[in-house]
């Protein structure tokens, strides 16, 4: 069966300095990959290669079509959740429901606190009909309840042959095969 996302004698150069080289990898249907290391390691920039959004100096990557969790947002700070995330299409009452922000559903974006936005990109990420989840530092601004709540989202996409690529220091939970990456 072809792998959700593979990295063939992969290279990437970041800010002057070479990050990792003849890196191969594989993500199959229903695996989680960890990427982790100190600050600086190169893990978001794993997740942006993966993505797409930065280009490999030597080797290849082969991408199925994806979903990313990042930094960036990429909802409509003005209109209220459940619109911003209704742009992107697919379950979006499930997924806010599974992360626990239903009852935000008509607050504006903008008013949302850092959790509860870290929660709306995982939801975004979630309606998606992607079979491929890159999530970067996932747990950031999470409590105790978001992190419980990312790892049984986490755990049922992979119960549907779903694939989970994770950049994070902080550990995870749930069975994941980790990679590390040094600085």
């Amino acid at each position: 069966m072809k792998p959700l996302l593979r990295f063939d004698k992969v290279a990437l150069h970041r800010g002057g300095r070479l990050l990792f080289e003849d890196l191969d990898l594989a993500l199959g249907a229903g695996e989680a990959l960890q990427v982790a290391g100190p600050n600086g390691s190169g893990k978001s920039s794993l997740i942006r290669l993966a993505a797409g959004l930065l280009r490999a100096d030597r080797g290849h990557v082969q991408r199925s079509p994806l979903a990313l969790a990042d930094d960036n947002l990429a909802l409509d700070r003005e209109l209220p959740l459940e619109r911003a995330l209704g742009f992107w299409g697919g379950s979006v009452e499930r997924a806010m429901d599974s992360l626990g922000i239903a009852f935000l559903a008509d607050v504006p974006v903008r008013l949302l606190s850092s959790g509860q936005l870290r929660r709306a990109a995982l939801a975004r990420v979630a309606a998606s009909d992607a079979r491929l989840w890159l999530l970067d530092e996932p747990l950031n601004a999470l409590d105790g309840d978001g992190a419980a709540r990312l790892a049984q989202l986490v755990e049922n996409h992979r119960s549907k042959g779903g694939g989970v690529l994770a950049a994070s220091h902080q550990p995870l939970a749930g069975e994941w095969r980790r990679l590390e990456l040094v600085a």
